[in-house]
């Protein structure tokens, strides 16, 4: 079974889709450590972002593995690494290429045959597993995600200002609202949950009320 999780930067998805797996016994994806691997590894190559074919050639050269601790890059850990402010700053690059997204999403569905899932993403539910039989879409105020952008970089010794971070998390709504490929959109039977004033434990137990909902419909 796959569960998909969409929603914009800054709306707790990552937290909540590992927890939540957590709690339903599903392993967690979260696809969006793919393609800031992939970023990663073009950065430390200096490679030339308007060279599509050898940005892509780069991501399918390089071995990205993930469990539900860690991301590894050819073999190495780079699970802090890859949440850093300049990998967030030039993950479109790679978000935006098509040949990129093709190989990626080819590899997330090939995770999925592995298990049950929960899948989190901009394109889980209308791209990746548009079969998926349960979807979600969370989302908050712009104002609330960059806060919790700006208190989780803080929590990890990243000191910036919070006006920067609002301001670079509305271009990046902006990208992944008019990307060519893998744009941010709600699938038209994905749950919504609006996650302002909810602590993440609300949010999760709002899913999973949903999640043991489905199983008891399913049978």
């Amino acid at each position: 079974m796959i569960i998909t999780i969409d929603g914009p930067a800054g709306a707790g998805k990552s937290s909540t889709a590992k927890k939540l797996a957590q709690r339903v016994g599903f392993h967690f994806l979260d696809t969006g450590e793919m393609y800031r691997a992939a970023t990663l590894a073009g950065l430390r190559v200096a490679i030339d972002w308007s060279d599509t074919d050898a940005v892509a050639q780069l991501a399918k050269d390089s071995r990205i593995e993930l469990t539900d601790a860690e991301v590894r890059l050819n073999g190495e850990d780079v699970t802090n690494e890859i949440r850093q402010p300049e990998i967030t700053a030039e993950v479109y690059r790679v978000a935006d290429n098509p040949l990129v997204r093709e190989h990626l999403v080819r590899l997330q569905r090939e995770i999925a045959e592995m298990g049950d899932y929960v899948t989190e993403g901009r394109d889980q539910g209308t791209i990746v597993f548009p079969d998926a039989p349960l979807k979600f879409f969370l989302n908050a105020s712009p104002q609330e995600r960059a806060r919790r952008r700006w208190r989780d970089l803080a929590n990890r010794g990243v000191m910036l200002d919070y006006e920067q971070v609002l301001a670079e998390q509305n271009d990046r709504d902006s990208r992944d609202l008019s990307r060519p490929v893998g744009r941010l959109e709600q699938a038209p039977d994905a749950i919504e949950i609006v996650t302002d004033g909810l602590s993440e434990t609300e949010v999760v137990d709002l899913l999973r009320t949903a999640v043991e909902k489905h199983r008891q419909k399913s049978g």
